[in-house]
């Protein structure tokens, strides 16, 4: 049996790289609308670390959104690894979120808060990147799992995507 050939660089077997890096753009902003769904429709409001992750997120997808354009095997990879440096980022955040931060009775002054804050996000895009709440009041549960184990689950996913972005043959 012969391999049906894929087109746009991919080997026999794989998805098209034009179509994972439409993945890595479309995925953290799905998780960035569904976290603004469970704020503003379900009052679920947000702590610094889960304001960080929406930042994170949304810095995946603007850094996949020029790799779709762009024909350089060379700056398509460079992208690939810097999303797959936010993506270990953002599990790194959704990890202290659960372990350290959830226990905490103040999010203020954390380094999540601070880093948000020196953006200017906060300010600029309240409704988005405002954080409400305090981490151990934002510990929530959806279908048994906390949130910031789905977060780190989709940061997961992105950095697996990332890390074949970042392998794919010239």
């Amino acid at each position: 049996m012969t391999p049906i050939p894929l087109g746009g660089g991919a080997r026999a077997g794989g998805l098209p790289p034009a179509l994972l890096w439409a993945v890595m753009v479309l995925l953290p902003l799905a998780a960035v609308a569904a976290a603004l769904v469970s704020q503003h429709v379900y009052d679920m409001q947000p702590c610094p670390w889960c304001v960080l992750q929406r930042v994170v997120f949304v810095a995946i997808a603007l850094v996949a959104l020029p790799a779709l354009l762009l024909r350089s095997p060379l700056a398509r990879r460079v992208l690939a690894g810097v999303a797959l440096l936010l993506a270990a980022c953002g599990m790194a955040a959704a990890l202290w979120q659960h372990f350290v931060a959830a226990s905490s009775t103040s999010c203020n002054l954390t380094l999540a808060d601070r880093i948000v804050s020196s953006l200017g996000l906060d300010g600029a895009w309240p409704e988005v990147f405002a954080a409400y709440a305090s981490c151990a009041d934002a510990a929530v549960r959806l279908m048994g799992l906390s949130y910031e184990f789905y977060s780190l689950l989709l940061f997961g996913l992105l950095a697996v995507l990332a890390l074949r972005l970042v392998r794919q043959p010239r």
